[in-house]
């Protein structure tokens, strides 16, 4: 029996998704974006910090990278129009024609997803971080690349970024809608964990440390944050909540008829 001329491999499944990745605009949108929120609100706390106006004790790291908090909102949505934007478009059909095993797919887009997500955010974080110190010579926020945790705190903001993207894009695949999972991430991911940690109950509160949002404070800051988990600890409840995610999808997928 011959042998198909252009067999389904998972190099090709991934640079179709490589392909489909960089030809839409809103990917080039949404990563400038990210980047652009990080790199001008990092140089403006550098610029407009001055020695003894009150933030002396907040970590250095989690100062100049404060703009994360709006980048993750966009790096979210783009992993969310990475899988429900093709059920949106009706592209998926296409996808999964081609690729009748269907979870090569998922894997393939949450692959090329977190390997540009992560680049990018990494040397962004290290931008940040070195131009504004520039900006901090000379102040009680002066630090650099061979402080302790410094290095770790860059790269665990780039860690976090990338899995709280995949939790989104495996909630895209969940929801298969594009405002339906963006409600849903930012209500579920953002703003529940700081509802539940108003409630009287310590057994709540000790949950919520390992809450997506709140491994992210922990990764980012190069010093322990009262009431967070470890660095270590945040990490592998970001990485079991992003693997939640992709699990679910992937189970619903083999299942559903598209």
């Amino acid at each position: 029996m011959s042998t198909p001329a252009h067999r389904v491999t998972p190099g090709r499944v991934l640079r179709s998704e490589w392909h489909k990745l960089w030809t839409l605009r809103s990917t080039w949108i949404t990563l400038l974006t990210a980047s652009a929120l990080t790199l001008g609100i990092g140089l403006l706390m550098g610029a407009t910090y001055t020695t003894g106006g009150g933030d002396g004790d907040v970590d250095t790291v989690l100062l100049v990278l404060i703009g994360i908090q709006f980048a993750q909102i966009a790096l979210a949505v783009l992993g969310i129009l990475v899988t429900a934007g093709e059920y949106s478009t009706g592209m998926i059909r296409a996808s999964l024609t081609a690729v009748p095993r269907r979870l090569p797919v998922l894997w393939s887009k949450a692959a090329v997803f977190g390997a540009v997500t992560f680049t990018l955010t990494l040397v962004t974080a290290f931008v940040t971080f070195l131009t504004a110190q520039l900006f901090l010579s000379g102040t009680d926020q002066a630090a650099s690349l061979g402080d302790p945790d410094v290095v770790r705190a860059l790269t665990g903001s780039a860690a976090a970024l990338t899995l709280l993207g995949l939790i989104a894009l495996g909630l895209g695949a969940l929801l298969r809608s594009v405002p339906g999972t963006v409600g849903a991430f930012v209500g579920g991911v953002m703003i529940l964990p700081e509802v539940l940690a108003m409630l009287p109950y310590d057994i709540v509160g000790d949950a919520v440390e390992y809450f997506p949002s709140k491994s992210v404070e922990a990764l980012v800051s190069a010093q322990a944050v009262p009431g967070a988990a470890s660095p270590g600890a945040a990490l592998l409840a970001l990485v079991l909540w992003a693997a939640a995610s992709l699990t679910a999808a992937a189970l619903l997928l083999k299942r559903r008829d598209v």
